[in-house]
């Protein structure tokens, strides 16, 4: 039986990919990973790669039928959209995953694991720190990321259609932002291309540069790493249970001040340490904490990763990256 991850050419399927290989020791199931773009790191791993627009329903013909599972990372998200294209949204993330969700029941498959964002409720934390997963929706509508929030929260909808109409389970996590190296270290900010701000700040500690910490430097993040992530989602894979909804998360908040000294221990050289410049006068960073009871106690999922663990992890996949 087939375990197929959507979206598998980007971070966080990679790694999600190399997660699974490294800890299941079964035989029942095989890892295929499905993406956009033409690469042969799965290839390297021994795992089969197809390549598949999920806007296209024929595309699908071309994928295994005997599925056990779908993990869908898939999805344009605002981070990777040059410019502003809404329709970009709704083709891909409702279209595309309707195409998925239809691949699954089409096929069998006996649950789906799908990538929610927290933009549907992440406006609440600047009055209540700690972010619950069954919070009402609650987002602006006057913002370039409202039509993304949207069609995240209409696949969500859809699930619950598939769960009801088809037994197809389902589990949703809902991501704030997700710690990890990539080689590929700048987003888009409303459509423009910039370094994305941790990238930014860690070179800054290499190179022994005076760090600004803006806004209130008090104000705590909740910084969850990729591996904790993907052992949430591998723990979904094979738990008995018929759906779940969790944040992801430590459920641990990090101040602004100790993440930037965090940064400066661990990536700075001892010769050459940064100085912090505080910036009250600055626009505060955002400030939440996600709740990760239901994933506790459901999932049996514990994070391994505190921040400076964390922070040494990103450094070792740096410098593994440069050996080649």
């Amino acid at each position: 039986m087939k375990i197929l991850v959507f979206g598998a050419s980007g971070n966080t399927g990679t790694y999600f990919i190399k997660y699974f290989l490294e800890n299941y020791q079964g035989g029942e199931y095989e890892v295929i990973a499905v993406g956009t773009r033409q690469t042969d790191k799965f290839e390297k791993m021994g795992v089969k790669y197809f390549q598949v627009d999920i806007t296209k329903k024929d595309e699908f013909d071309k994928l295994p039928k005997d599925v056990y599972a779908v993990v869908n990372l898939a999805g344009a998200m605002p981070a990777r959209m040059k410019g502003y294209d809404p329709q970009y949204y709704i083709d891909v993330n409702i279209t595309g995953n309707l195409n998925i969700l239809e691949y699954c029941r089409k096929n069998g498959a006996d649950r789906i694991l799908f990538a929610q964002s927290f933009g549907d409720i992440k406006d609440y934390g600047e009055t209540k720190l700690v972010l619950k997963a069954d919070m009402p929706r609650n987002f602006s509508f006057k913002s370039d990321h409202t039509i993304y929030v949207m069609t995240k929260n209409f696949m969500v909808d859809m699930m619950e259609n598939y769960y009801e109409m088809y037994g197809l389970k389902k589990f949703v996590f809902r991501l704030p932002t997700i710690y990890l190296y990539s080689p590929i270290d700048c987003y888009y900010v409303d459509g423009i291309k910039r370094k994305i701000g941790y990238r930014l700040l860690i070179d800054q500690a290499i190179a022994g540069e005076p760090i600004e910490v803006w806004g209130d430097a008090s104000r705590v993040k909740d910084m969850v790493y990729v591996k904790d992530f993907c052992q949430m989602m591998y723990k979904a894979l094979f738990v008995n249970r018929e759906k779940g909804y969790y944040n992801v998360g430590t459920g641990v908040g990090t101040s602004l001040l100790d993440q930037i000294k965090g940064m400066i221990e661990v990536f700075g050289k001892d010769d050459k340490k940064s100085s912090i410049v505080l910036r009250p006068d600055k626009p505060n960073a955002p400030q939440y904490i996600m709740d990760i009871t239901p994933a506790r106690e459901e999932l049996g999922y514990e994070p391994k990763y505190d921040y400076i663990s964390m922070l040494k992890d990103i450094k070792a996949e740096m410098e593994q990256e440069k050996r080649g």
